[in-house]
């Protein structure tokens, strides 16, 4: 994890997802996923690169069971994004740079117009 990247865990969950005010992307993995450690570098650019614009946490899916079921994440990676403590998008599996990079413009371009 990089210094732009927040651990998210059943303890801190409400405080840092919930009830965050801005966009909140979150990367649901685990250790022994490939395609999660595929993700991982992609992440650590993205949380570098909107930074102040977004604020990044991963959440380990066996250190945090109970959040991920409350969320049906069947598969990881899952990228899920929150606004208000609602989810607003998802992305499961691994994808290109380019395509976060796409979802993430338009949510904030849809923050900024809110």
């Amino acid at each position: 994890m990089s210094e732009f990247v927040a651990k998210a865990d059943g303890s801190n969950w409400e405080s840092e997802v919930l009830k965050s005010t801005g966009l909140v992307m979150v990367d649901f993995w685990a250790v022994w996923c490939g395609p999660c450690q595929m993700v991982a570098p992609i992440v650590d650019e993205l949380a570098k690169e909107y930074q102040g614009k977004l604020k990044v946490m991963k959440l380990n899916t066996d250190d945090a069971p109970e959040v991920a079921g409350q969320y049906q994440i069947m598969s990881i990676p899952s990228i899920v994004f929150f606004r208000g403590g609602q989810v607003v998008e998802k992305i499961v599996g691994a994808r290109p740079k380019q395509q976060f990079k796409q979802v993430i413009d338009g949510l904030l371009a849809q923050s900024a117009t809110a």
